[in-house]
């Protein structure tokens, strides 16, 4: 076209565009029409749509249709374009509060057609005017309306970046705009004839699930809804399969709400696994894929979801990241996206399990092979070993979430697994191979590395994958990752190594940390060198074992922790999830490195060096020079690891260390407090004769939870079937009588026995090299296996949960021989009650003396009295029932007590709440009376925590808080009701306290109207 054409044709453009504007503000004029002034007509936060008049609604709604119908991406930039924006939504704001159903239905369609059309730059402004008019509609009996303020809603959520989403979560409460989708779909289930209806009203309940996680609870808590969503899940039609789906995705972002969708769990994951299997459209296996990563987030989960069908899961997941499923080109989308969320699911081999059994018999190792194959553009495997450089271009293209998967493959391999016998030996050597090759070519760039480059990803999950590999428990996978690594490290590797320690030496020896994946590749590849013995000389000689002391010793005084996704940040998009879309209510301490990652591997990369070095006393020089971390330190943070620390990895390898000080076992806070039994005979009930005539006085009731071998030969006086309808007499004489006399071999000496003895008080011993050889007999005899593993220093397994000390089996049956005192509650609630022991009918717990007495000042002070009270079968707690139960599974297991989690509790009225606070409150009483300090400041955050969920509540605990003398917790309440002291003083809220409390709010209150600090 020529320049002169071009003219005019935007000339005629901007003819008609004229035209139709000045059509437009002929209509729009009449709804502006009536002002306070003439100025307001050009003020917008003014300017309002009064129009009533139907048919000049209708008008309008024409108008702005004909004007949107002429806008293209040629005129958007247009001046008359831009500047009818506001109005047109203004109007169509205003038109959407009509009574008419008719107006509504254009002008819903007129309202959608205006936010699909135009570019988000000229919505983002005034968008949030149109938020509340769909939100309100959405509760419309016409189905065209509530269906189109649906699509519209949801596209300005999707599509629009808005900063005010407390401002949009807002308007959606106010409308209940939750509550009546939830209607909507609930009544689609009826008739299934608008699929359209039912897809976009459950597209937007998922957009509001996944922003906004306080929506989620009153999705997943109604019965019905879920009832619906089952009948309209068999729907064959495969884009309402992918809209369930993703509802369920959504409702799963909550802790609470996966529990909830797998109480029906087997006919929920049959029909995921069904919906993942290769004959299923695209679309509908990748969301299948996507919400079952959510349901196993946690190994507990996904040991449920594995007894009900493991090997079809797995079975789908293999096809999955074959992708070979999906004939032609225009899949090729498909199929990536396929191949990641089958990855991602793949990501299960974290947890211990049968499934691993599974995925080695459907050939996983030959999955990933050809996974990497395709990524590096190889047609055909090779037949034959390749060199380095070949592997750096196999390697260099492979995606993280395979080395992810061969980690934790590796890490739950039988120690005799051989893929020789299933032919996979070649393709596993070849992931090895590449697996090294990254790995080293990471440690040699690791100066030059970006954080978030794909490359140092990739380089990252590369090398954890290595470090489990040539410390698998698996010997095949071990060694020959040992043997291709060393060969990767040729010839340069000594220099690699050097480096990697001058760096950590830098670090440690400095005030700041350096960079986080620079720290991860020197760490890492420190652990990796150690077990490789040409290696391993060098970094002693070169003092790497104090290196790793003064760099544990910074991670540890600086709290500079590391999780999994610090260093892993592709797992950050696990699930689709992004920072602005949380899961809520997940719980997960089982993961190893989940916390503490640098420093799991200091200590792993530690303990390998120690052990090699030979027992300490061998080392006398290890600690020279450094006065300021002593042997004495290092045992006593290594004890502060096992006692304060959630993460099992970190409490394990903790652990692991101290067996090479003379520790064996597994400290922690419940045994540092049990420990203080030892020795003690006045509540001693059992007698350990050995064959020389020597007797040890011990707690029967320990015996029986933490070695039950040495009691076999009692003769308990009651059993299970003769126990029901004790009396308190009949029961209190039993015991009394009961004689515990344990008449051991002649195997059995006197120091083993008290060293085993030690270890059943405290949950760890200690013992010099002579002693281990006999421990090592009697702990087998026990079948103490925790302890016998730490005797043999064998390596942590991976992924198996710390042993703490429990005794919480104390409480059961078998510990009611042992128990000589009953707790009594205060029984203020009302409540039926019965025990399956004997027959008195308040709230009472059977317990044992030893763990009050261990446990507790007050109880040690009141046992040695003398006084009447300590001779007493009863004790009464001034307590209630719910407080005591938390007291006790404190007493005997060290957890301390947790509210009901997340959703549930900010879901609840001010009355449940309150009633879930009370028996924190009373244990913060109880506390202080009896010095239970961990309980005490416990309790006391908890309850903190929760008084700026509501003023009522702050209003009753403050009055509890005075009433128990809990004045910190009283001023904390204060400080919360503070900024509405006004307010509560109007509506009268303030005279439900007394004068002094109310004037402490008063004074708090003016405090902050001044400015000052009400903490």
């Amino acid at each position: 076209m020529s320049k002169r054409g071009g003219v005019e044709n935007n000339r005629a453009i901007t003819d008609r565009l004229l035209t139709c504007h000045q059509r437009l503000y002929s209509s729009l004029k009449l709804g502006f029409r009536a002002r306070t002034s003439f100025a307001d007509s050009y003020d917008d936060k003014k300017r309002k749509w009064r129009c009533l008049d139907i048919e000049m609604q209708k008008h309008v709604v024409h108008s702005i249709s004909a004007f949107l119908g002429f806008i293209s991406a040629d005129t958007w930039q247009h001046p008359l374009v831009k500047d009818s924006v506001a109005d047109m939504i203004k109007a169509l704001e205003g038109t959407l509060q009509c009574n008419s159903e008719v107006v509504l239905i254009i002008a819903a369609k007129v309202a959608l057609k205006l936010v699909r059309d135009l570019p988000s730059s000229m919505l983002q402004s005034h968008v949030l005017n149109l938020i509340q008019p769909f939100s309100s509609l959405l509760s419309s009996h016409q189905l065209k309306v509530a269906s189109r303020c649906a699509n519209g809603l949801n596209h300005i959520l999707t599509h629009l970046v808005i900063k005010e989403d407390r401002v949009i979560w807002e308007i959606l409460t106010e409308t209940n705009a939750v509550i009546h989708i939830i209607n909507n779909i609930q009544n689609s289930s009826i008739n299934m004839e608008s699929i359209k209806y039912f897809q976009r009203m459950a597209s937007l309940l998922g957009r509001i699930l996944w922003r906004w996680p306080p929506s989620r609870y009153r999705v997943w808590n109604d019965a019905e809804l879920l009832r619906a969503l089952e009948v309209i899940r068999v729907n064959p039609d495969s884009s309402v399969k992918v809209a369930v789906f993703q509802l369920y995705s959504a409702l799963a972002l909550c802790g609470n709400g996966a529990e909830r969708l797998l109480e029906n769990g087997e006919n929920l994951i049959k029909m995921v696994v069904q919906c993942m299997d290769s004959t299923q459209p695209p679309p509908v296996r990748i969301e299948a894929f996507k919400l079952a990563q959510l349901l196993v987030m946690s190994g507990q989960r996904c040991s449920k979801i594995m007894r009900l069908s493991c090997e079809s899961i797995v079975q789908a997941i293999i096809y999955g990241l074959s992708g070979s499923s999906l004939p032609g080109r225009q899949n090729a989308k498909d199929q990536i996206s396929l191949v990641v969320e089958a990855g991602r699911l793949a990501q299960i081999t974290r947890w211990a399990g049968e499934h691993h059994i599974y995925f080695w018999k459907l050939g996983i190792d030959r999955v990933l092979f050809t996974l990497l194959l395709s990524k590096s553009h190889k047609a055909q495997p090779p037949r034959h070993s390749l060199s380095f450089e070949e592997l750096s271009a196999i390697a260099s293209e492979g995606p993280a979430f395979i080395w992810d998967i061969l980690g934790g493959l590796v890490t739950h391999c039988a120690e005799d697994f051989n893929p020789e016998m299933n032919e996979s030996d070649f393709s596993i050597n070849i992931l090895i191979g590449c697996a090294c090759w990254t790995f080293v070519d990471a440690i040699r760039k690791s100066g030059q590395i970006c954080q978030d480059d794909a490359n140092s990803i990739s380089s990252r999950s590369a090398s954890r994958a290595v470090l489990l590999m040539i410390y698998s428990p698996c010997k095949f996978i071990a060694s020959q990752a040992r043997s291709i690594l060393s060969a990767a490290l040729k010839p340069d590797g000594k220099r690699y190594l050097k480096s990697l320690m001058d760096y950590l030496d830098s670090v440690s020896s400095r005030d700041e940390f350096g960079r986080p994946d620079r720290i991860f590749f020197s760490i890492v590849g420190l652990t990796c060198y150690s077990v490789l013995p040409q290696y391993r000389k060098y970094i002693i000689q070169n003092e790497g074992i104090k290196m790793l002391l003064a760099f544990i010793k910074k991670c540890l005084r600086n709290d500079f922790n590391l999780g999994r996704l610090n260093v892993a940040t592709h797992l950050q998009d696990m699930f689709s999830l992004r920072t602005c879309y949380p899961t809520c209510c997940h719980t997960c301490t089982e993961d190893w490195d989940d916390g503490g990652i640098l420093l799991l591997f200091s200590l792993w990369g530690l303990a390998e060096l120690i052990h090699h070095s030979g027992p300490m006393r061998n080392c006398p020089d290890l600690f020279c020079g450094q006065v300021e971390y002593t042997e004495a330190q290092l045992i006593n943070d290594l004890q502060e690891i096992c006692n304060n620390t959630s993460t099992p990895g970190l409490r394990w390898y903790a652990a692991y260390l101290l067996s090479y000080f003379g520790v064996y076992g597994f400290p922690s806070r419940l045994g540092k407090r049990i420990g203080n039994a030892l020795g003690e005979k006045e509540n001693a009930d059992t007698q350990l004769i050995l064959k020389s005539g020597e007797s040890l006085n011990v707690h029967g009731v320990l015996l029986l939870v933490q070695c039950p071998s040495l009691l076999q030969t009692v003769e308990l006086p009651l059993d299970k079937k003769s126990s029901d309808g004790y009396s308190v007499r009949q029961y209190t004489e039993l015991t009394k009588k009961f004689k515990k006399e344990v008449h051991l071999s002649a195997h059995v000496h006197h120091l083993p026995l008290v060293k085993i003895l030690e270890f059943v008080y405290l949950g760890y011993l200690h013992a010099g090299e002579d002693l281990v050889k006999s421990l090592k007999s009697f702990a087998k005899h026990c079948k103490l296996q925790p302890l016998l593993q730490m005797l043999h220093r064998k390596r942590p397994r991976w992924g198996i949960p710390f042993p703490g000390l429990d005794l919480t089996r104390a409480l059961d049956f078998d510990g009611l021989a042992f128990s000589d005192v009953v707790l009594k509650a205060e029984a203020a609630e009302e409540m039926q009650w019965a025990c399956k022991f004997c027959f008195v009918l308040v709230p009472h717990m059977h317990v044992h003396k030893v763990i009050l007495w261990s446990s507790c000042d007050y109880f040690r002070a009141m046992y040695r009295s003398g006084m009447q009270e300590s001779r007493s079968l009863f004790v009464k707690v001034p307590i209630s029932w719910k407080a005591l139960v938390k007291l006790v599974d404190w007493l005997y297991s060290d957890k301390l007590p947790t509210l009901v989690s997340g959703c549930l509790f900010h879901n609840m009225d001010d009355r449940e709440k309150l009633q879930e606070l009370q028996p924190f409150l009373e244990l913060c009483w109880l506390a202080d009376q009896w010095l239970l300090e961990g309980i005490h400041e416990h309790c006391s955050r908890v309850v903190d925590s929760c008084l700026d969920s509501s003023e009522n509540l702050s209003l009753e605990v403050l009055q509890i808080s005075a009433r128990l003398s809990l004045w910190k917790l009283a001023e904390a309440a204060v400080n919360r009701l503070a900024p509405s002291y006004s307010r509560l003083r109007l509506t009268g809220e303030i005279e439900k306290l007394d004068k002094d409390l109310a004037d402490m709010v008063r004074a708090a209150s003016v405090r902050h109207s001044r400015g000052g600090s009400t903490k």
